[in-house]
């Protein structure tokens, strides 16, 4: 089922989220029931299914809301008037500093999206693909302006920088020695470095 429209006013859905992540961050998806998420969130049950028809849709949402968030994001760098090389280095950094921000939800969904639906996993895929194609057409600008090398494809350029992104919630630790600026600043760097 869908997510129902959302009375943001009311901020239900926002705790619904955010004790649902905290909640499969610490116990898991499969061990966290709905009755507990309703209690921390301080709502009912009818509440819930109000704004989400069930866990799983809890689970997407919490993945979703992140995307959409790097995907409006990434439209504006690629709208700018800037030269290519410099909206990718932008959406680069911006990219891995959004990912940290949120790390908890990414680690979530990775280790938990085989609980989703086929359908659902399909859709998320389609929407996380739609973002990497978006970011390598970027990339392709810069390529066909000469800001970029062209012997190696733009798709495998992305594939290996998103999987190096993807890998952050492997070893990041909030307090490491290295702020989420700066690791963004040195992703960039090494992803321009390889264009170049």
């Amino acid at each position: 089922m869908a997510r129902r429209p959302v009375n943001t006013a009311s901020g239900v859905d926002d705790r619904l989220l955010a004790e649902a992540t905290k909640l499969f961050a610490k116990q898991g998806f499969d061990r966290t029931s709905v009755q507990e998420i309703v209690e921390a969130a301080g709502v009912t049950k009818g509440a819930m299914y109000h704004y989400f028809g069930s866990k799983d849709d809890l689970l997407h949402e919490i993945y979703g809301r992140v995307l959409r968030e790097q995907t409006c994001r990434l439209e504006k760098f690629a709208a700018s008037e800037a030269p290519a090389a410099e909206r990718v280095r932008g959406a680069a950094a911006d990219v891995v500093v959004t990912t940290i921000e949120n790390l908890d939800d990414f680690k979530i969904f990775s280790q938990s999206m085989h609980h989703l639906s086929p359908a659902k996993q399909r859709a998320v895929r389609a929407e996380r693909r739609k973002y990497h194609e978006r970011f390598r057409s970027l990339v392709e600008e810069g390529q066909r302006a000469g800001d970029f090398r062209d012997d190696v494809p733009a798709d495998l350029v992305v594939d290996y920088f998103f999987g190096s992104v993807h890998h952050l919630g492997v070893w990041y630790r909030r307090n490491g020695r290295l702020s989420p600026a700066q690791i963004a600043d040195h992703y960039a760097d090494l992803l321009l470095t390889s264009l170049r």
